[in-house]
């Protein structure tokens, strides 16, 4: 596994230079790019927001890993998840509220303070620690995936009165860098838990300079602003009408609740299934961020004026690629006949399909739900989300490791089963709607999530 793991890396990052400079590949043209006023601004905003990916990214090759080193069982590994993801519902709920009572500017300040303590938490051996560190890594997830841009869109328009046009040039910008980050920082990790030997804490304490940077910076270079204040209540309840009175709307929730909660079972389940066999695990993670970029690098081409594909198309080979992925994995990890390269390359199409799902599901999700909607129904959609990834964490838990593993794979796959019949009754009810289409140059500009 170990000389496994670094050829598929070399071989990705061969395809994701040969994509970048594709012909088809999208090109970002007009005087956003080139307004010297808009380019500082977008500096000042890349430059904190950079840094708190890079400090995010640095702690997931690890993760599971350290907990391992501690000597905990998988079922109490498990558990921490489960206060993680329970953590992200509840926090998740309420971030966009807090972010505008707060402040977007302390609110990213508070994300650096609170990722630093979660990450000083991975020094102590102490269950009780590690579980309180869990759940401020998920207060700092809601924060991160929030403030940020929050921040950014109410400089971008009230402040400085840029163009509303050219605001996807810099998230576009941002999701290609989050990518690039992502890969480097599998390698960064690497290189300080095994490579130079200081273990698995090692990058989580190599992020804590990284978030200090993100208060300093903030606080140095950014001006407060505050968004309108919404009741917690109302946002939900407008979110769950449209919800149940669109079906298109309802058919998306069913789509990213099982798809993501799936995606979340295999953030945990990756590491144990190939950390027996010895492999680099920054590198396997880089590896895992460099597919996921030529998904969404292909994602673009698919959508580019040559090619044209729709994202429904799309979303559904995503849908089915995770499928057969999660078909191998049920023979690839049955006990006593495992096979690790092939469940690493199972894990490396779950990635590629990661990169393809995020911008084809994005730019639904923009069509379908009215804008005035948006916060309350994604809020809707995380809750079934988290508690499905709970549930299998909880499975987990009450099983035997090596069955267990591989039972949780099979249940995946039929979850996959029913997410292809949702994706299917979706194309029945939208087939013939152009508004679900891509224009033939907007293709191009689509962005992928920062979420994995």
């Amino acid at each position: 596994m170990f000389f496994t793991a670094y050829v598929a890396f070399v071989v990705l990052l061969a395809i994701c230079l040969g994509l970048e400079f594709s012909p088809c590949r999208s090109r970002l043209t007009g005087s956003a790019c080139t307004n010297p006023a808009f380019l500082r601004f977008q500096l000042d905003y890349y430059q904190v927001y950079f840094l708190a990916l890079a400090a995010d990214w640095l702690q997931g090759p690890y993760l599971y890993k350290l907990y391992q080193h501690y000597h905990f069982l998988e079922g109490q590994i498990a558990i921490i998840y489960v206060c993680g993801f329970a953590s992200s519902v509840l926090f998740g709920l309420v971030s966009t509220s807090l972010v505008d009572w707060l402040g977007r500017k302390k609110s990213c300040i508070l994300f650096s303070l609170t990722y630093s303590i979660c990450c000083l938490t991975k020094l102590s051996w102490d269950y009780f620690v590690l579980v309180v560190g869990r759940i401020l890594g998920g207060l700092s997830t809601a924060l991160l995936f929030s403030a940020f841009e929050a921040w950014y869109v109410h400089e971008h328009m009230e402040r400085h009165d840029f163009p509303a046009e050219w605001i996807p040039s810099t998230f576009a910008r941002a999701a290609f860098w989050n990518n690039v980050i992502a890969v480097g920082a599998g390698v960064v990790a690497n290189l300080f838990a095994e490579w130079a030997g200081l273990g698995p804490v090692a990058p989580f304490m190599v992020s804590i300079p990284f978030l200090a940077l993100v208060g300093i910076f903030a606080m140095k270079n950014w001006e407060e602003n505050y968004g309108k204040k919404r009741a917690l209540s109302k946002t939900c309840m407008d979110g769950l009408k449209c919800l149940l009175s669109d079906r298109r709307v309802l058919l998306l929730g069913i789509i990213q609740a099982l798809f993501e909660s799936v995606i979340y079972i295999f953030i945990f389940l990756w590491t144990p299934v190939l950390d027996p066999h010895g492999p680099p695990l920054g590198i396997v993670f880089s590896s895992f961020m460099a597919a996921s970029m030529v998904g969404s690098s292909l994602y673009r081409i698919a959508t580019s004026k040559r090619y044209h594909l729709q994202p429904m198309h799309i979303l559904s080979l995503s849908v089915l690629m995770v499928f057969f992925s999660l078909f191998m994995l049920t023979f690839s990890t049955n006990p006593g006949q495992e096979n690790p390269s092939e469940s690493f390359l199972a894990f490396l199409l779950i990635e590629l399909s990661c990169g393809l799902y995020f911008p084809a599901m994005g730019f639904l999700r923009r069509k379908v739900i009215p804008e005035k909607d948006q916060a309350g129904v994604l809020n809707w959609f995380r809750v079934p989300l988290n508690l499905l990834a709970c549930l299998g964490m909880l499975i987990l838990h009450d099983s035997d490791y090596k069955t267990g593993t591989r039972n949780m794979f099979t249940i995946c796959s039929v979850m996959m089963v029913m997410a292809l019949l949702a994706v299917v009754s979706l194309f029945t009810v939208v087939r013939n709607n152009a508004e679900l289409r891509v224009p033939p140059l907007q293709g191009q500009t689509e962005l992928s999530s920062p979420e994995l």
